[in-house]
């Protein structure tokens, strides 16, 4: 278990380290996704913007020093003004703007999140402070919002003990668009936070209920990586299925976390480990998730 922790925490070390980097180098560029939807990528998660004659909503806002630089951004795709600002969910970056862009428009996130960014989290040895109040979301629902902007329906929709506790999948209605937030990271094994409501089983079991939903045509914001589709989204699902079973397997035969590394178990998904989590890292986590079923069972 110990060791868990500190590979989750070095592993995690990744995105504060990007608040550390020279911010005057990153581009945050512009992308049309599909109807009135548009993507940002600069340091941090992917950002979703709706726009048209009512004005902006933002999804998410990457890291604080970057504001300048999403606001350039969306300048150069509308002259309207920004109405409201969603977080997916509490990580800092997502949520690093929302001082600054709270200024400009409501802050709107699931309960959780506010109750996460005003107490402070802890993450094996990494400590997050309080944020400030001015980051605080002064809107908060439970299951289910949507913003009526821009002839679209903008809606939040609460995926319990997923990436954390927290998240938040946005449909985008009408432009057939869904942004995932850290629910999805496309092409990559994903950080799960489990000492903040995150869960692997509940992870896939959103995954499922996202993929049974949306259209074959639609479009799909990963919290990190390349715009997608239901294709890419089909396939990490697969990959988080398969590789949770190759370990439960391990598991059911008797071997222990060690073992598995040095069999390589997971050889065949090898590229996904190329991202921010590494094979190793997911194999610790997986064998954590199986041997924690192992002895809800037995009970």
């Amino acid at each position: 278990m110990r060791r868990l922790y500190l590979s989750l925490a070095l592993a995690l070390t990744a995105f504060p380290l990007l608040a550390q980097q020279d911010f005057s180098k990153v581009e945050v560029k512009a992308a049309k996704v599909a109807g009135s939807v548009y993507m940002l990528t600069g340091a941090g998660g992917n950002i979703g913007v709706s726009v048209g004659s009512d004005g902006v909503v933002l999804i998410d806002d990457q890291y604080a020093p970057l504001a300048p630089k999403i606001e350039a951004a969306l300048k150069s795709i509308t002259d309207q003004p920004l109405r409201f600002v969603l977080n997916t969910h509490y990580h800092g970056d997502h949520t690093g703007g929302n001082e600054h862009f709270g200024k400009a428009a409501p802050l709107v996130a699931h309960e959780n999140v506010r109750k996460r960014l005003a107490s402070g989290t802890s993450r094996g040895d990494h400590k997050v402070p309080p944020a400030p109040a001015g980051a605080l979301p002064v809107v908060t629902f439970n299951d289910t919002l949507t913003i009526h902007l821009n002839g679209e329906d903008v809606r939040a929709v609460h995926m319990p003990h997923g990436h954390t506790d927290g998240d938040s999948v946005i449909w985008f209605t009408k432009s057939n668009v869904v942004h995932m937030g850290d629910d999805y990271f496309n092409g990559m094994y994903p950080f799960v936070d489990t000492e903040n409501g995150g869960d692997i089983g509940g992870l896939i079991a959103n995954i499922e209920k996202v993929v049974a939903t949306i259209p074959d045509d639609a479009k799909v914001i990963p919290g990190h990586g390349a715009l997608s589709d239901k294709a890419g989204l089909r396939a990490y699902l697969n990959v988080l299925r398969d590789t949770l079973a190759a370990v439960q397997r391990g598991v059911d035969a008797g071997k222990t976390v060690d073992q598995l590394k040095s069999e390589k178990v997971l050889a065949q998904w090898d590229d996904w480990g190329k991202g921010w989590i590494k094979t190793d890292t997911w194999i610790e986590a997986l064998y954590k998730e199986a041997t924690s079923r192992e002895r809800k069972a037995k009970k």
